[in-house]
C-alpha cells in the first residue's frame, strides 16, 4: 500500500529538502522527527524500501542449481532460488492458498537445496525452473472445486546480481541498478566480490534505534577516534580517512593501515590465530595497505580488507527499532586452510567487540533524539560527506512531488526472465492477495 503524504508530514519534508540543498560546508543533521515519527517511517517504507533496490544476500549462497536462500525485503518474506539452467529468481514465500510461509524459519534452514517449493501447511508445491518459476505444480484434493491452477503462481520480484550481491526490487518502475553503480563497480573490481564466498553471517535483532542512526554510524569513520579509540582507531585511524567526492546513490572512502597494523605478512596472536586470513588474490598495493569502505543507499555498507569483505544492512522494524544483518565474505581457498575455523571464531569475536561499541553510540543517539531536541546548530565534518549525500538521496525519494511507481502487488503482464549477472529480472506479480 502506498501512503500519501499527510499534511502533518509536509513541514518535516520541507525541512528535509532545505537541509539536503545545503552545501557540505553547511551540512547539518536531520530533525529528530525524521528518526522517531511513525508517518515518516511509513513513507520511508513505501518510497525507499518498497521503492528501491535492496541487498538480500550473496551469490555464493545460491551457487548451485536447486540452491535456495530464505530472506526478506521491505518486510516481505522472499526466497531466492537458482534453477537448473543457472537462472536466479526471487519469489514470494507466501503460499497462494492460505498465505502460509512456505519456508518457515522454525523448521527450515536459512539456505539449502530443493527441487520444488512445497508449503508445509497443505503441501501445495511450486515450480522453480525458468519462466515457470513460482507456478503452482501441485495442489492435492482440489479436483472438486473451480480452480485455475495455471493462473496460480507466487509473486515474483525483480532481481539483479551486482558484483556478487543479490539485489531485489518490489517496484517495476525503478530503473535498473547496474547502470547506476558503474563507477563503484570499477573501483571495487580488484576485490572480485562475485568470486568470494560467505564465511559466516550474524545479526543483531531489535536494536532500539531508528535504522538511519545505525546506517549513518556505519557510513563515516569520524567516530573512530571516540567510539573505537582503543580498537579500530589503532588500526585505521579516522583522521587518516580520505572520503571520495562521489555523487548519486553511493559513497566510498579509504583509510591506510597504521604502520604497526594489519601487515599481511604478520604472524598470529597469542593463541596462534592469524591476524589476517587468506588474502584475496590479485589485490594491488593500495588494497593491501588499507581499508576501503563503500556504501550504497538506502542501507548497505561494506568494509573491504585484504582478506575479507564485510557488508552490513540496517533493516527497519519500526520507527525506533531495526535489525543489523552482517555477512562476511572470504576467498574460497580460505575455507581449505586448516586454521579457517579458528580464524572465523576470532573474526566473530572481533566484530562483536566493534558492534557492541557501536551499539553504545547508536542507542545513545536515539535516546537523545527521543527528547525532540532543538536544531543542533552543528555542522558536518568533511569525514561525514556520506551523510550529506544520504540526505540528498532521502530528499529525492521522499519528496512529495517525486514520481511514484506502482509498487509490488499490482498485476503486471510482463514475461519473466532468468536473472543474469548485471541484468534485471522483470517482475511477475500475477495477482493481489
Amino acid at each position: 500500500m502506498l501512503h500519501d503524504v499527510s499534511d502533518g508530514l509536509r513541514p518535516l519534508l520541507d525541512e528535509l529538502a532545505r537541509i539536503a540543498a545545503l552545501p557540505l560546508e553547511r551540512g547539518e543533521t536531520l530533525p529528530a522527527r525524521a528518526y522517531t515519527d511513525e508517518d515518516f517511517h511509513r513513507l520511508e517504507h513505501d518510497r525507499v524500501f518498497r521503492g528501491d533496490w535492496l541487498c538480500v544476500g550473496h551469490v555464493s549462497q545460491v551457487a548451485r542449481p536447486g540452491d535456495y536462500l530464505r530472506t526478506e525485503a521491505a518486510g516481505e518474506p522472499l526466497v531466492v532460488t537458482r534453477d537448473e539452467e543457472g537462472g536466479l529468481h526471487a519469489l514470494s514465500r507466501v503460499c497462494r492458498h492460505r498465505f502460509m510461509d512456505i519456508l518457515p524459519p522454525e523448521t527450515t534452514p536459512e539456505q539449502g537445496s530443493l527441487q520444488r517449493l512445497m508449503c508445509p501447511y497443505h503441501t501445495w508445491t511450486y515450480r522453480l525452473n525458468g519462466e515457470y518459476a513460482g507456478q503452482l505444480a501441485g495442489a492435492p484434493m482440489m479436483n472438486k472445486v473451480d480452480f485455475d491452477r495455471a493462473a496460480c503462481r507466487l509473486p515474483r520480484y525483480r532481481l539483479e546480481e551486482w558484483n556478487g550481491l543479490l539485489m531485489v526490487c518490489a517496484d517495476p518502475g525503478v530503473p535498473p541498478l547496474a547502470p547506476q553503480l558503474a563507477e563503484p563497480a570499477d573501483r571495487l573490481a580488484p576485490y572480485g566480490l562475485a568470486d568470494l564466498v560467505v564465511a559466516y553471517t550474524d545479526r543483531w535483532d531489535g536494536v532500539p534505534a531508528n535504522w538511519k542512526v545505525g546506517f549513518e554510524n556505519g557510513s563515516e569513520n569520524y567516530h573512530h577516534m571516540g567510539t573505537h579509540a582503543s580498537t579500530l582507531d589503532t588500526l585505521v585511524p579516522g583522521k587518516d580517512t580520505v572520503v571520495d567526492e562521489s555523487q548519486g546513490r553511493w559513497f566510498s572512502m579509504y583509510t591506510p593501515f597504521t604502520l604497526d597494523g594489519a601487515d599481511p605478512a604478520a604472524g598470529g596472536d597469542a593463541a596462534g590465530v592469524p591476524r589476517v586470513g587468506t588474502l584475496i588474490p590479485g589485490l594491488g598495493e593500495r588494497e593491501l595497505s588499507g581499508m576501503t569502505v563503500a556504501g550504497f543507499f538506502p542501507n548497505l555498507v561494506m568494509a573491504l580488507l585484504p582478506d575479507s569483505v564485510t557488508f552490513v544492512r540496517w533493516v527497519p522494524t519500526g520507527p525506533v527499532t531495526h535489525d543489523a544483518l552482517v555477512t562476511v565474505l572470504v576467498p574460497p581457498q580460505a575455507e581449505r586452510d586448516p586454521g579457517f575455523g579458528a580464524y572465523v571464531e576470532a573474526s566473530r569475536r572481533q566484530f562483536e567487540v566493534i558492534q557492541n561499541e557501536d551499539l553504545v553510540a547508536v542507542r545513545g543517539v536515539q535516546r537523545g533524539l527521543a527528547t525532540d531536541p532543538a536544531p543542533s546548530g552543528g555542522r558536518f565534518s568533511h569525514l561525514e560527506r556520506p551523510l550529506w549525500q544520504f540526505q540528498r538521496y532521502l530528499a529525492d525519494r521522499l519528496s512529495a512531488t517525486a514520481p511514484k511507481g506502482q509498487l509490488a502487488g499490482a498485476v503486471r503482464d510482463v514475461a519473466p526472465a532468468r536473472g543474469e549477472r548485471g541484468q534485471a529480472t522483470p517482475p511477475l506479480t500475477p495477482g493481489t492477495r
